[in-house]
């Protein structure tokens, strides 16, 4: 049976994954850490972040533990079909963000425990801190 992620885990994600991200030199960002439900564990947002991070950041995870794919491979999808993507982000009322950025957490089993969507410097960059902040906690990381 899969344990679900505790708040002591989506907490040490968070910091690891802003840690990361200072480390980088990033612009302030907004990170989010959902269940395997897609219920919200934690949020941080840093300091000097726009009012609409928290949702940017949860649409992203959202996405990802919607669909079972990492972000990157909806942003792919939605290149591909741009009407499916759209009609599945309707579907909560445009709660999905198919950007890179919402990155699955794996446990060791490869079942989905969460998911992590970062939000505020690139695509590129919210991914790469996501991952770092998955891993640094003992679990895979999907970004699709």
């Amino acid at each position: 049976m899969t344990r679900p992620i505790t708040l002591a885990e989506a907490t040490a994600i968070i910091e690891v994954t802003l840690a990361r991200a200072a480390e980088m030199k990033l612009k302030p960002l907004t990170v989010a850490v959902l269940d395997a439900g897609g219920h919200l564990k934690a949020l941080a947002r840093q300091d000097d972040t726009s009012t609409l991070r928290p949702e940017v950041a949860q649409g992203k995870a959202r996405g990802a533990i919607g669909l079972g794919l990492g972000s990157r491979a909806i942003f792919r999808r939605a290149q591909e079909q741009p009407f499916f993507i759209q009609a599945i982000s309707g579907l909560p009322g445009g709660a999905l963000v198919p950007v890179p950025g919402g990155v699955l957490v794996r446990d060791a089993d490869g079942s989905i425990v969460g998911a992590v969507g970062v939000t505020g410097d690139t695509s590129d960059n919210d991914e790469a801190c996501a991952i770092a902040g998955i891993e640094a906690a003992g679990y895979t990381a999907d970004p699709g």
